[in-house]
């Protein structure tokens, strides 16, 4: 499939659009995958043009069956994602202690309660942080930033009593992984 048609019906203009809201009636099937590493594949070909995924990313949303779909109000398109559509790509702590973590698609977020890492499982089987992002999505951090944020970890417990290896950002712990034995409450 051509991507021009629905790249057409995007507002380039960089805002992200309400996605959530639009509910069109044709309903197909596109050959795009977004690899676990971040890339945008279509057709086989990895798409090379940043601004083209940024535009891209910026109609996409999960379903509620979990499924991943390009919308727009006129049609909305199935895709394929093998994992998190995002990747964090850079991490920045404020002068208040707040982390602002980028993704590879330009959103900025604030580690907090709203955008709050979680542990999930990726298809590889390990269990790694994923952060919320907008309309169902998520985003792993990448292999530099997870090293560069657990240099600046310490150990608490979470709630169900786990030890665990995090950092704090607007009050809150946010898990970097899972650690054996005991650890000290924050």
């Amino acid at each position: 499939m051509n991507l021009e048609p629905l790249v057409a019906q995007i507002d380039p203009g960089g805002d992200i659009p309400p996605v959530d809201e639009w509910h069109p009636g044709h309903v197909g099937e596109m050959d795009l995958v977004i690899a676990a590493d971040g890339r945008w594949i279509h057709e086989g070909s990895a798409i090379s043009r940043p601004h083209l995924v940024r535009l891209l990313s910026t109609i996409l949303r999960r379903e509620d069956d979990g499924r991943h779909v390009l919308v727009t109000p006129a049609e909305k398109q199935r895709i394929r994602v093998e994992d998190c559509p995002f990747l964090v790509v850079d991490a920045e702590r404020d002068a208040e202690g707040i982390w602002w973590l980028t993704t590879n698609v330009g959103d900025r977020l604030s580690l907090g309660a709203d955008h709050a890492f979680t542990l999930s499982e990726t298809p590889a089987g390990e269990v790694v942080p994923e952060v919320p992002v907008r309309f169902g999505l998520a985003a792993r951090l990448g292999r530099n930033v997870f090293y560069r944020l657990v240099e600046e970890a310490a150990p608490f417990t979470l709630e169900d009593g786990r030890g665990a290896l995090g950092i704090r950002s607007d009050g809150l712990w946010h898990p970097l992984g899972l650690v054996d034995g005991e650890t000290a409450c924050d």
